[in-house]
């Protein structure tokens, strides 16, 4: 998917958020939307957009989440690895 499109994307849902009085509920509602509806490479894009740019044309709180994002462990099933 296009940066610009995952970029519109993204701010639209920190706009949503951004009502919140609390930056940190607000923050980690646009996390918990992202690790939610989008799909993994959606969300890899984003991160990559992030570091490749800094992600200046992103709303902050989509900054922010992509960091929570990042800090999260990834689950793996004992059946993924095979025991």
């Amino acid at each position: 998917m296009k940066s610009e499109r995952l970029t519109e994307m993204a701010n639209d849902i920190a706009a949503f958020f951004a009502a919140d009085p609390d930056q940190d509920v607000a923050e980690e509602g646009v996390a918990e939307h992202l690790r939610r509806f989008w799909d993994p490479r959606m969300r890899q894009g984003l991160a990559e957009l992030v570091r490749e740019t800094g992600g200046a044309d992103l709303h902050p709180l989509v900054r922010g989440a992509v960091q929570r994002l990042a800090t999260v462990p990834v689950r793996v099933s004992q059946s993924a690895l095979g025991s």
